[in-house]
């Protein structure tokens, strides 16, 4: 069984929802980088989605195409992002890690395809979420990741249609990633009411789990929207704290009330003690 599928198991079994949180690799720095990921399992965190920076981050939003500049401009790249899951894994084998980016570093970096594939795999990666390969490009990417044991992990939109949404799930592993509204991350928040059916639609074309994100910013947004789905993601909420040039503990706290929040928990202590911990 995979990380993901263990992951979600467990979470049906605790009748919880998912929280995934996003950030970006190497930003504001690799060292703090690490050690906000290194924290955010014990902040709550079930699934990590690790941005893997990338100069053309087209589905993106202000706030995150700012931290990947950051991250680059420190040094970041797919080698890089590769180097903290293997660091992350030395202590934490439980944990999902899912790489989320773009085609091209993936496709021009060394050994291309198989080379980047291989690596991951090595460095303990368990999924991927490439945000501009349609389905109509499985065969450059996604069953090759199929292949070498990684899930691939599709996203679908409020424009994703019934006829559309075969295509869309058709090679989709691990779990299905609504896209709360069109337009790009960080920019609008997320309605409940409006993405319940549209994850009754999805879920009723697939026994994976559904798994919402863009919109999300605070602990009360997650409890609602992962109400209504198997979870939620945050990611520019996040990321945000992270530009401001917040702390580690000041982010990992926010993460935890925002974690507390999609696992519908009235309140969760600082995680000050956890961090001190685990870096």
């Amino acid at each position: 069984m995979t990380r993901i599928a263990a992951c979600f198991d467990r979470l049906r079994a605790e009748n919880r929802k998912a929280f995934v949180s996003y950030i970006m690799a190497g930003d504001p720095d690799l060292a703090r980088s690490a050690e906000i990921l290194a924290g955010l399992p014990a902040a709550g965190v079930d699934i990590i989605e690790l941005g893997m920076p990338f100069t053309d981050p087209m589905a993106d939003g202000p706030t995150i195409q700012a931290a990947g500049q950051r991250a680059l401009a420190q040094g970041g790249s797919v080698a890089r992002t590769l180097e903290m899951v293997r660091d992350f894994r030395r202590r934490d084998d439980t944990t999902p890690i899912v790489l989320m980016g773009y085609y091209n570093p993936i496709y021009a970096g060394p050994g291309g395809v198989d080379g980047f594939l291989a690596a991951a795999v090595a460095a303990g990666v368990d999924g991927l979420i490439v945000v501009d390969l349609p389905p109509e490009e499985d065969a450059e990417l996604c069953l090759p990741a199929l292949a070498a044991g990684l899930d691939f992990i599709r996203l679908a939109t409020p424009t994703t249609d019934d006829r559309r949404l075969p295509k869309v799930l058709q090679n989709t592993a691990g779990f299905v990633y609504y896209v709360s509204m069109t337009g790009i991350t960080g920019t609008a928040a997320a309605v409940a009411a409006e993405v319940a059916p549209e994850v009754a639609r999805i879920k009723a074309a697939t026994p994976l789990p559904v798994v919402v994100g863009f919109g999300i910013s605070t602990p009360e947004a997650a409890a609602e929207v992962a109400g209504v789905a198997d979870g939620c993601v945050v990611g520019s909420a996040i990321v945000r704290l992270v530009g401001e040039g917040r702390s580690v503990t000041e982010v990992l706290d926010f993460v935890a009330s925002l974690a507390a929040g999609a696992h519908g928990e009235a309140g969760r202590a600082s995680c000050r003690e956890r961090v001190c911990s685990v870096v």
